[in-house]
């Protein structure tokens, strides 16, 4: 799939799901769906959903059996891409493969602290904007970011055929 029809895709994702509020409950539940998924298909990812603010409140963490500690590393790294830039860990990625630069290059942040790649998106509340973020961490990073689109569409009640990034 070309990446300017992936960043479509991913701004379509982006601008259509919104929550109608979020808090805790919305967070665990969330949560408690992207761990179900995990553990159907065998997956061993690390999930973290936090809200934003000085600092960041955790408000759902797990690691599968399987991961390692490196797994929080890249989510807090991606996480650090979603609060700075507001978009998608994965957009930013690709918009920057694009170009050919690296993060470092583009943006003068250091890769130790910043990670453009999938699994983490924004969580953005309808008349409020991005409140927080949700991520995973363990599978491809594609994979990373159509498990976490899959598992919001659930809770919103979208559709997630018509919103998953095709296969590659």
């Amino acid at each position: 799939m070309p990446i300017t029809d992936d960043l479509a895709a991913i701004a379509r994702q982006e601008a259509e799901l919104i929550f109608p509020s979020f808090d805790a409950e919305s967070a665990w539940r969330l949560g408690l769906s992207l761990r179900e998924l995990a553990v159907a298909r065998n997956y061993s990812i690390v999930i973290d959903i936090r809200r934003f603010g000085q600092p960041h409140q955790p408000l759902f963490y797990t690691a599968m059996s399987g991961t390692t500690p490196d797994n929080p590393r890249w989510v807090q790294r991606k996480n650090n891409v979603v609060a700075r830039f507001h978009r998608s860990s994965y957009a930013v990625g690709l918009a920057l493969q694009q170009t050919g630069l690296t993060f470092n290059a583009r943006y003068s942040l250091p890769d130790a602290d910043y990670a453009a790649h999938g699994g983490c998106f924004p969580i953005k509340v309808a008349g409020t904007g991005i409140v927080g973020s949700v991520t995973v961490s363990g599978l491809t990073q594609r994979e990373d970011h159509n498990l976490v689109v899959e598992a919001i569409c659930g809770q919103l009640g979208r559709d997630y055929n018509t919103l998953r990034l095709v296969a590659e």
